[in-house]
């Protein structure tokens, strides 16, 4: 079991020193265009499933839900794997293989397409979707784990919160990049094309992460640590804390980035035109949320205020703003909707920086992949059960319900973490002491 000294030392004395990597914001920069590439590939499902395949294989509600829930499967199989992987190989080689496993699970969803002008059953087109999904899955959740290993390694806690907030900005400016490239492929090239472009950007990713990320750091201090068992991290009560802040805030950008496409359509009858050119301004806006809540954890430790009050203001402050979702279904018109959106998401990102940032405070370097990986199983899980459950309530009741729960949840996953994460209130001291 971890003692809370051992977590909240000196960086000086943590395990991995801060590497010796010349270029630590240049390797930032590839991890937030990473995670750009990853999220316009996960959005190209949605937008074109919403605007084209959906209406071709004549799905319900329910079983778009289905496919959408097998990459929260993929990802809660392969979360703990992947970061041990991440822990083991280092996130230089780790994330090398993860991202050419995503890309190549990307590029087999353009199957579809090629399955629908072959007349294949839309039974078993809608299964391969499924497939390709979980295969996704599996691969995408060491963008995670690798991004937060390689942040915790190569910034100062002090800096870390932003560095995350950058790198997990990438998924929003992905999902405000998608609309009009989706919107450009389908028109010029066909569905097909919305897959594969992302998947061959993720394959040209590679030798420039190798060409930058040239020295990873190392993953042991001169004094042997002991190794900690998956028994003993399970036993920690800041494994739990952590877990279940993902499970309840990780299906809500989730419903952002999947069903965003679906409602402007079936709700608000827009075109792909239409999404096109306005879809992307609430994602554009969630971007600007995941910096700010980088840069005010900054401001505060400056201040000396600590890191458990710190988190505490900032995550339950924009958890509370995320409750604007509640209005969106009760909204005429297109702006009042979209700027209702745009906070919450907005809100959302700006937690979700401390969501991740939350691993680096509670666990040492030597198991932050592990633990970020045991986050995404849960995130996993209610990721894979969040959009069958969305797909019920839409095709059985509407929109509004669901709506209800995106407003709630991230306030509950920040009481869970701070109630059971017992080691903030050990680390609730100066915040130069913490850092």
């Amino acid at each position: 079991m971890l003692q809370a000294d051992e977590i909240g030392r000196p960086e000086s004395s943590a395990p991995g020193h801060r590497s010796s990597q010349r270029n630590p914001w240049l390797v930032l920069c590839l991890l937030f265009i990473l995670t750009v590439i990853m999220f316009i590939a996960r959005q190209a499902l949605p937008i074109i499933m919403g605007f084209d395949l959906r209406k071709r294989l004549d799905l319900s509600p329910f079983a778009y839900g289905f496919i959408v829930s097998a990459l929260g499967l993929g990802m809660m199989t392969g979360e703990f794997p992947v970061g041990l992987l991440m822990d083991k190989l280092g996130a230089r080689r780790g994330l090398s293989i993860a991202v050419s496993w995503w890309s190549t699970a990307t590029a087999s969803l353009a199957l579809a397409a090629v399955g629908l002008q072959l007349a294949i059953s839309h039974l078993w087109i809608s299964i391969q979707l499924g497939v390709s999904q979980f295969w996704k899955g599996t691969g995408e959740c060491g963008a995670y784990s690798g991004g937060v290993k390689t942040v915790n390694r190569l910034f100062e806690k002090k800096d870390r919160t932003l560095a995350i907030g950058i790198f997990n900005g990438g998924s929003v400016i992905g999902a405000t990049l998608a609309p009009p490239i989706m919107f450009f492929l389908m028109q010029r090239y066909g569905p097909s094309s919305g897959f594969l472009a992302p998947a061959l950007a993720g394959f040209l990713w590679i030798p420039l992460w190798w060409l930058v990320f040239r020295r990873e750091p190392g993953t042991h201090s001169p004094t042997a640590l002991p190794i900690v068992s998956l028994r003993q991290m399970l036993g920690n009560s800041s494994s739990w804390a952590v877990m279940s802040c993902r499970f309840f805030i990780g299906p809500v950008m989730q419903f952002y980035w999947y069903w965003m496409p679906l409602y402007f359509n079936d709700a608000r009858h827009w075109s792909l035109k239409e999404f096109g050119f306005l879809g992307w301004i609430p994602y554009l806006m969630g971007d600007v949320g995941g910096i700010a809540g980088g840069w005010a954890a900054g401001v505060l430790l400056r201040h000396r205020v600590t890191v458990p009050t710190m988190r505490r203001y900032l995550m339950y402050g924009s958890a509370v703003v995320c409750v604007s979702a509640l209005a969106v279904p009760y909204m005429n018109g297109i702006t009042a909707p979209l700027i209702a959106i745009s906070i919450a998401i907005t809100a959302d990102n700006f937690l979700s920086a401390h969501m991740f940032a939350a691993v680096t405070d509670l666990f040492p370097d030597e198991q932050v992949g592990r633990a970020t990986g045991l986050t995404g199983i849960a995130g996993g899980l209610s990721g894979m059960l969040f959009p069958l459950l969305t797909g019920w309530i839409v095709g059985r009741i509407s929109y509004a319900p669901v709506f209800l729960l995106v407003g709630l949840m991230p306030l509950a996953g920040t009481i869970a973490l701070f109630a059971a994460g017992r080691k903030y209130r050990q680390l609730d001291k100066p915040a130069e002491a913490a850092t």
